[in-house]
C-alpha cells in the first residue's frame, strides 16, 4: 500500500474530484488504481475565501514497486505504515495461579479502561477498581447536582466514576503525544468497536461527545467482562500495602490494596490510573512513601461566545457549510510578564459545567454533545503557573502537593465569589478588561450549570494570571474577530487542566521506589486528555504483561 498526503481540494468538491486528484498525484491511469481508503481529512482555513479540504489516502495500485521508485523523492507519496496492533504476549493457561498475581487496575477513566482491556485481551483476567459509580448512575447523580436536585457526592461526580473526567467533556480524541507504535490507532479502533462513530478514524480533530461517550464506556466494560475481567464500582483504594523489597534497586514491594470498606486485596501488580483530581490518593501515596514530584500545570477561566460568532470568524461566508460543522479555535499569547496564555479544551457548540469533586469548591469545565449544536462555544483561557505561584502553598522545599493546595484555595475563592451555593462567579468580558465588577451579564447568556453570579474575577486568580489574561484578550481578538465581544462571559475558575502531581516511573514504567506499582495516565502525570490517556493505558498494560511474563522491556512473548 502507498500513502498519499496533501491532496488539496475545494470545499464543494465531488468524490470524482478526489479520485482525479489521487490519479494526478500518482500519475497513473484509472485502471491501475485497485483499492483506496481514506486515512485522514482536515481543513485548511488560513484563507477564509479559499477554504480547502486536505486528504490523506492509502491506495493499492498495479506496479507498486515501480511507483515507489518513481516517487522516491516525493514526500507526499510514501509506503503506508503498518498500524496493526501486536500484543507483547499472552497469559498461560489457568492464569492467575495465585490470587496475588492477578493484575489490578485502579481507576476506570480512559487510561484504566484501556489498561484493563489490553490485559483482558492478553488473557490476564484483570480486576478493575473504580471509586465512583457506573456511567449511567454517575450521569444521573451529576446532572441532578447541576440542577440543584441533590447534594454533591464526593465519590461519584463529574471527576470520579466510570469513564473518568473525560465523560463530561467534548470527548476530544487528538493529542500531540509521540506515538511511533501507532497505539493511537488501536485506541480509535477499540472505541469504534464499542459504539463510537467510525468518522473518528479519519477526522483530523475527532471527538465523540458526552452522551455518545457514555455508550462507548459501557461497551468497553462489556468487552473486559466478556474476556474474563471484572469491574467493581464503589471501590475506593485508601491505602497501598507495602513491604520491604528484596531488590536492591527499590526499597518497597507492593503486596496489597486496602479499600474504603476494609477489604484487603493481596496483589503484587497494580496499574494506578487515579485521574488528575484524585487528591486523597496523592496524599495517601505520600504517606506510605511512594515517590512523588510536582508537575507544571495551568489555571484560568472559561470564556463563552456565541458559536455563530466563532463560525463566522473562522469560516467567513462558508460558515454553516455541512462539511465544516461548528468551528474550533486554538490561540496562544506570550504576555509581557512572561506568562503564556492559551485556549484549552475548546468546546464548540457546548456548555460550561460544574466539575468540582470536593464540597465547598467551584470548578469549571467545558462539555459538548456529538452534534455540537448548542448556542455557545466555550474554552478554557488558562495561564501557566510559575514556582513563585506555588511557593506560598508549599509545606517544605519541593513539596509535591503544593499545586493541590493552590487548586483548593482558588476553588474555595470561586465558591465564595459565587455566593456559596456552587454557582460560579461570572463577569462580562468588557468589565473584566476594564477592572470593574459586573452587576449583571449581557446579551450572551452563561451556560454554566448549576448557575452563575455576576462578580468581579479580579481576586479569583493570582494577580500575574489576571494581568496576563487581560493582555491576551485584545491580542486574541486580532486573530479571531469578535473574540473581545463586550458581552462574552468569563466564568471562574478553571483549575483541573492537568494533574499538579507526577508519580515518577522508570524505563519499565514502574514507580521509582515501589516494585509492582505502574503509575499511568493523566493523574500520574503522563497524559493530557482521553486519547493520550488511552495510549498510556496500553503502554501500562504492556509493561505489566512483561512483568508477569518475566520479559525484558523490549521483548515480546
Amino acid at each position: 500500500m502507498l500513502r498519499l498526503s496533501e491532496l488539496r481540494l475545494p470545499l464543494d468538491h465531488t468524490d470524482d474530484d478526489l479520485n482525479q486528484a489521487l490519479l494526478r498525484q500518482l500519475r497513473i491511469p484509472p485502471e491501475h488504481l485497485l483499492e483506496q481508503h481514506l486515512v485522514k481529512r482536515s481543513v485548511d482555513a488560513r484563507r477564509r475565501d479559499r477554504i480547502q479540504l486536505i486528504y490523506s489516502m492509502d491506495v493499492r495500485v498495479k506496479g507498486e514497486a515501480a511507483l515507489r521508485r518513481k516517487h522516491a523523492r516525493n514526500p507526499k507519496v510514501c509506503p503506508a505504515p503498518d498500524t496493526r496492533y501486536r500484543s507483547v504476549g499472552h497469559a498461560p493457561a489457568g492464569f492467575p495461579p495465585r490470587p496475588e498475581l492477578q493484575p489490578v487496575v485502579v481507576g476506570a477513566g480512559p487510561c484504566g479502561y484501556f489498561a484493563a482491556l489490553l490485559l483482558a485481551q492478553m488473557g490476564f483476567r484483570p480486576l478493575l477498581l473504580e471509586r465512583g459509580q457506573s456511567v449511567k448512575e454517575r450521569t444521573r447523580q451529576t446532572f441532578a447536582f447541576w440542577r440543584g436536585q441533590r447534594d454533591l457526592d464526593p465519590e461519584s461526580n463529574a471527576q470520579f466514576g466510570e469513564g473518568g473526567a473525560g465523560t463530561f467533556s467534548d470527548g476530544k480524541l487528538y493529542s500531540q503525544v509521540s506515538d511511533p507504535e501507532h497505539y493511537g490507532r488501536k485506541v480509535l479502533e477499540e472505541l469504534v468497536a464499542c459504539g463510537a462513530n467510525a468518522e473518528i478514524l479519519t477526522r483530523h480533530h475527532p471527538h465523540i461527545g458526552t452522551f455518545k461517550l457514555a455508550t462507548v464506556v459501557r461497551g468497553l466494560r462489556a468487552r473486559i467482562e466478556e474476556l474474563g475481567g471484572e469491574v467493581r464500582f464503589g471501590s475506593r483504594v485508601v491505602r497501598l500495602q507495602l513491604a520491604p523489597s528484596s531488590a536492591a534497586a527499590k526499597p518497597w514491594q507492593l503486596v496489597g490494596l486496602e479499600l474504603a470498606d476494609g477489604t484487603i486485596l493481596p496483589t503484587r501488580h497494580v496499574v494506578l490510573a487515579p485521574g488528575h483530581s484524585a487528591r486523597d490518593c496523592f496524599t495517601m501515596l505520600e504517606q506510605v512513601g511512594v515517590a512523588l514530584e510536582s508537575k507544571p500545570f495551568s489555571v484560568g477561566l472559561r470564556i463563552e461566545h456565541p458559536q455563530r460568532l466563532i463560525d463566522h470568524a473562522r469560516w467567513g461566508k462558508q460558515a454553516g457549510h455541512p462539511r465544516l460543522g461548528a468551528a474550533e479555535y486554538k490561540l496562544v499569547h506570550h504576555a509581557g510578564n512572561g506568562r503564556c496564555v492559551y485556549s484549552f479544551c475548546m468546546c464548540p457548540g457546548g456548555f460550561v459545567v460544574g466539575a468540582t469533586s470536593e464540597e465547598g469548591r467551584v470548578v469549571t469545565n467545558g462539555m459538548s454533545q456529538h452534534s455540537r449544536n448548542e448556542r455557545n462555544a466555550n474554552s478554557g483561557l488558562v495561564v501557566n503557573l510559575e514556582p513563585e505561584d506555588l511557593a506560598p502553598y508549599a509545606r517544605h522545599p519541593g513539596d509535591p502537593l503544593a499545586g493541590v493546595a493552590l487548586q483548593r484555595d482558588l476553588e474555595a475563592r470561586a465558591f465564595q465569589l459565587g455566593g456559596g451555593t456552587y454557582a460560579a462567579p461570572a463577569q462580562r468580558l468588557e468589565d473584566f478588561v476594564a477592572g470593574r465588577p459586573s452587576q449583571e451579564l449581557g446579551a450572551i447568556a452563561a451556560s454554566y450549570q448549576p448557575g452563575t453570579t455576576p462578580a468581579d474575577l479580579e481576586t479569583a486568580l493570582p494577580e500575574p494570571i489576571i494581568a496576563a489574561i487581560r493582555e491576551a484578550i485584545p491580542a486574541f481578538a486580532l486573530r479571531l474577530k469578535g473574540y473581545d465581544h463586550p458581552d462574552a462571559v468569563l466564568t471562574g475558575v478553571e483549575t483541573r487542566t492537568s494533574s499538579p502531581v507526577r508519580i515518577p516511573r522508570d524505563d519499565r514504567m514502574e514507580s521509582l521506589n515501589t516494585a509492582g506499582l505502574i503509575p499511568a495516565g493523566e493523574g500520574a502525570g503522563y497524559a493530557g486528555g482521553i486519547f493520550s490517556a488511552g495510549i498510556d493505558g496500553i503502554r501500562a498494560a504492556e509493561a505489566m504483561a512483561r512483568q508477569l511474563l518475566k520479559l525484558s522491556p523490549e521483548s515480546s512473548a
